[in-house]
């Protein structure tokens, strides 16, 4: 067992479930010192999972795009869930997060070296849901696909994700506003960007450097269904600093609203409601 973790976890490595944070790798490890590492995050939230599979598909997606072959099917690790999920209270709101890394390879990890992990572990969601959340325009960028693993959900990427909200937060804000290489809006730093502006929802388009996040994915089809309509397009800065409102998705807080950008306060309009609206909606039908 390793160092006990700040909330109650549950790990699962090659068989057996470990109760904290147990030592699963060492210096020699390939996804510790070449960071051949992907993972994925999903919740239980109110005792449902939403988009699940997807979540388990995807990391096993990210595994192959970093050189691995993973040895585990989707359908083992939803097995794998369902059993982790025993060992918590049925109330209480839980991060799912499947990693694999490489064992071994220099370099590149060797293909057939790819290591399973499950780690469970109680996450309140955070009060941003309801308060929301403030950001300012950061000076660091996200990588393009020639310089970066960005369409796999990899370890890697997060220093360039930690150094953006540090900087957020040493000038008084929660989060940075990310720009792609060319100059456009690419995302919050850890989250999807969603604005409205004259009873249209706007999102940057999907263009290699920045995840297409499931829960965007699905409160795009949430708001489309319910016959709002939502363009992809390229963004730039200037169109937030206008926008009616603004808010994020991701898998920490699903659906929030951005209250300040840079110096302007904004407040929840009706467009961001209505997406945290069909988003909780569509997870206690799941």
């Amino acid at each position: 067992m390793g160092n006990a973790t700040p909330s109650k976890t549950w790990t699962w490595h090659q068989g057996t479930w470990h109760e904290g944070n147990p030592a699963i790798i060492g210096p020699a490890t390939h996804g510790m010192w070449m960071s051949s590492t992907v993972f994925d995050g999903a919740r239980r939230i109110n005792g449902k999972t939403p988009d699940l599979r997807p979540h388990c598909a995807r990391v096993l997606q990210s595994a192959r795009l970093m050189g691995l072959e993973p040895t585990i099917t989707v359908d083992e690790i939803l097995a794998l869930v369902a059993e982790g999920l025993t060992k918590f209270n049925p109330d209480v709101a839980l991060y799912i997060k499947p990693i694999i890394y490489g064992e071994t390879g220099f370099l590149a990890p060797d293909a057939d070296s790819a290591q399973f992990v499950l780690c469970i572990n109680e996450s309140a969601l955070p009060d941003a849901i309801k308060t929301g959340f403030s950001a300012r325009k950061s000076s660091f960028r996200r990588p393009s696909p020639e310089t970066a693993p960005t369409e796999a959900k990899a370890s890697c990427l997060y220093p360039n994700v930690g150094r953006a909200v540090n900087e957020a937060k040493q000038s008084g804000f929660d989060t940075g506003v990310m720009l792609d290489p060319m100059g456009h809006v690419a995302e919050f730093s850890y989250a999807n960007l969603f604005f409205a502006k004259d009873g249209t929802v706007y999102t940057p388009a999907i263009n290699g450097t920045f995840l297409n996040g499931l829960t965007r994915q699905r409160v795009i089809q949430l708001l489309t269904d319910d016959g709002i309509t939502v363009v992809e397009k390229a963004v730039k800065y200037s169109e937030l600093e206008n926008a009616d409102e603004i808010f994020g998705t991701g898998n920490f807080y699903k659906v929030a609203p951005c209250v300040k950008l840079d110096d302007r306060n904004l407040q929840p309009g009706p467009l961001t409601k209505r997406a945290q609206e069909l988003y909780w909606a569509f997870s206690e039908a799941s």
